[in-house]
């Protein structure tokens, strides 16, 4: 009789245990594209590549630091060489972690509210605004793993579209 109810009872388990198993995924478990940044740690976004004719630095890297208490950003840009970090105010991320903008006040410039979006399940951060000045061409730095890798090649920028004027129209004048 015991044996019975064992087996019964191992039955029961096995089938709730199954059951478990095989019921479908909670709706908070996100796709890897919806997810933002991790609410803590630090992050870096970086398009840093070399000029292959004057062998300077171009691009700009974005170093994100998620703390308990407050998110700080370190910002660096190239101009002919990597600016100093000038340190960020104001720095806001949604709670998703999904879209961010942060103010910089770059030396002998003036100040500047940088946004963006994070993509690609956080491995990337696309800036609002133009790259190589053509607005509709946005500007995306990666998120960088491998801290010891050598920058790669700049690539030069898409040939702008220019705008073209309606020719003009003849009346038919007299």
């Amino acid at each position: 009789m015991k044996n019975r109810q064992r087996a019964l009872l191992g039955g029961v388990l096995l089938l709730a245990a199954c059951a478990v198993l095989a019921a479908p995924r909670a709706p908070a478990a996100r796709k890897a594209d919806e997810r933002g940044l991790p609410r803590y740690g630090m992050m870096v976004f970086s398009d840093l590549c070399i000029n292959a004719d004057s062998g300077e630095f171009g691009g700009q890297r974005i170093t994100l630091q998620r703390f308990n208490e407050v998110d700080t950003v370190l910002y660096e840009y190239t101009a002919g060489g990597i600016s100093w970090p000038v340190v960020a105010s104001d720095v806001n991320i949604d709670p998703r972690g999904r879209q961010m903008y942060f103010t910089v006040q770059p030396p002998e410039e003036d100040e500047r509210t940088i946004s963006g979006k994070i993509v690609d399940g956080g491995k990337a951060l696309v800036l609002d605004g133009g790259y190589c000045g053509d607005a509709t061409v946005p500007m995306r730095l990666p998120l960088v793993t491998d801290f010891g890798r050598k920058a790669g090649v700049c690539h030069a920028c898409p040939p702008q579209k220019e705008k073209q004027e309606a020719p003009a129209q003849d009346n038919g004048g007299a």
